[in-house]
């Protein structure tokens, strides 16, 4: 945390000469822009002076920018559990919002699906008893049935009456669904939100993941390095050229950009001698697996029945 501070404490100070900076450079600005006739040889050098608080301004505001940057990345780097820990939590209290919204979207478009089913079905059945009521009051008057014509006018009203009454509720469905449509167009609104807000949270959390891997690059890159450069100087030592490690390049992560490449490996190997790397106990010794893979287990049977057809030849 004191390296951090110290690059706070760097900017800071940076962002005060910055404003120094900006208060010298305010009257010059304003004589620069002025309309008021100035000598060529006077305003040349007020240009110049101009330009070269600028420079110094911009330069500084430049680097507390940097350095802002390098802070924050460090702070991340630092709280990083307790930040991802935070992002998680909140990216699934985001999915439990979004799911709790979708249920309440099914439930919304399953009455309105009900509803206009039910209207629809209401209006038909009306209008069939009024067009059956018609048609029986037509083939009784045509068939001289006053009875028949009786009832049939009498069906035919209350078929008119059902009519009207099914329509009057139609309308009063038809608000219904009209309501239960703004209220999905709602709910969808909020899933939308709940999404982005997820994905916003994502996207940050990627971020910081970014961060903590390209440092865990940059260590695993150094720790392939350390071994690198005894590798080189056991090369140097036995006189060996050192052609296939000369292809090495590794890009650098993180604050800094750049490769680490073979000059790196060069100069790690001027530490060491040959006493030092006769200390095989200091390298790590790669564990055999138990069973090997069985493309690994016929390329062995290979190797050796071309060794024995080779015995065998001689």
């Amino acid at each position: 945390m004191n390296e951090i501070q110290e690059l706070k404490d760097r900017r800071d100070q940076l962002l005060n000469e910055a404003e120094r900076l900006h208060a010298e450079l305010l009257p010059l600005e304003a004589v620069l822009e002025s309309e008021d006739p100035i000598e060529p040889d006077r305003k040349r050098e007020l240009r110049d002076k101009y330009n070269e608080l600028k420079r110094n301004f911009d330069s500084r505001n430049n680097n507390a920018d940097l350095l802002d940057r390098k802070i924050s990345r460090r702070e991340n780097l630092a709280n990083c559990d307790s930040l991802m820990a935070g992002y998680i939590e909140a990216m699934d209290n985001w999915t439990a919002d979004e799911q709790e919204l979708n249920e309440k979207r099914q439930s919304l478009s399953t009455r309105l699906e009900q509803i206009q089913q039910q209207a629809v079905q209401d209006m038909a059945s009306a209008r069939q008893a009024e067009t059956e009521a018609a048609t029986a009051y037509a083939q009784a008057v045509a068939w001289g049935d006053t009875e028949g014509e009786k009832t049939a006018n009498a069906d035919a009203q209350k078929a008119a009456k059902n009519l009207a009454a099914a329509a009057e509720h139609n309308r009063r469905q038809t608000l219904i669904m009209a309501a239960l449509e703004q209220e999905l167009a709602t709910v969808d609104k909020y899933i939308a939100e709940a999404q982005e807000k997820h994905k916003g949270i994502e996207r940050t959390a990627l971020w910081l993941s970014q961060t903590v891997l390209e440092e865990q690059w940059n260590e695993a890159a150094k720790a392939l390095f350390e071994v690198g450069g005894k590798l080189w100087a056991n090369y140097r030592l036995l006189g060996l050229d050192q052609v296939g490690l000369m292809k090495l390049a590794v890009p650098e992560e993180g604050e800094n950009f750049g490769n680490w490449t073979w000059h790196e490996l060069s100069d790690r190997s001027r530490q060491y001698t040959a006493r030092d790397l006769l200390q095989l106990n200091e390298l790590p010794i790669p564990q055999q697996p138990e069973q090997m893979s069985e493309l690994e287990q016929r390329e062995d049977e290979r190797n050796e029945q071309a060794t024995t057809e080779q015995h065998e030849l001689v």
